[in-house]
């Protein structure tokens, strides 16, 4: 049974930063790409980055870009989501996600193949003006 659990959430301030961990069990972490996506109250589900199975390659949501950064440690089976410059309508829950499929990129056609994944129960991120 694949287990996955966010945390890490919290409330700051704009422009602060703070660091999402996430562990999965139950799977052979260093074959799948892990994801994060977020979703706030009234707005649809967003991917905000997945990094691949080794590490090789990462890909972001545009809202995010140059400000979050995804890396993963495959021997402890975490990945994390470091984010920095937090603004107001970042504010989501935070959900962490490990993709079904072995070895596969995180993206086709612009779409996240990786929301069909294993997901955890998600962390609230709240940033204040």
């Amino acid at each position: 049974q694949v287990q996955v659990v966010e945390s890490g959430g919290d409330s700051v301030q704009t422009g602060g930063s703070l660091r999402l961990s996430c562990t999965a069990s139950g799977l052979q972490f260093d074959d799948h790409s892990m994801a994060w996506f977020r979703q706030a109250p009234g707005k649809e589900r967003e991917g905000v980055a997945c990094m691949t199975w080794l590490g090789g390659s990462a890909v972001y949501g545009d809202s995010v870009k140059g400000r979050f950064k995804i890396f993963r440690n495959n021997a402890n089976n975490t990945v994390w989501l470091q984010m920095n410059s937090l603004k107001p309508e970042d504010t989501a829950m935070y959900y962490c996600v490990a993709d079904r499929e072995k070895q596969r990129y995180c993206k086709s056609s612009g779409s996240w193949r990786i929301a069909g994944g294993y997901w955890g129960q998600g962390t609230q991120v709240t940033v204040s003006s």
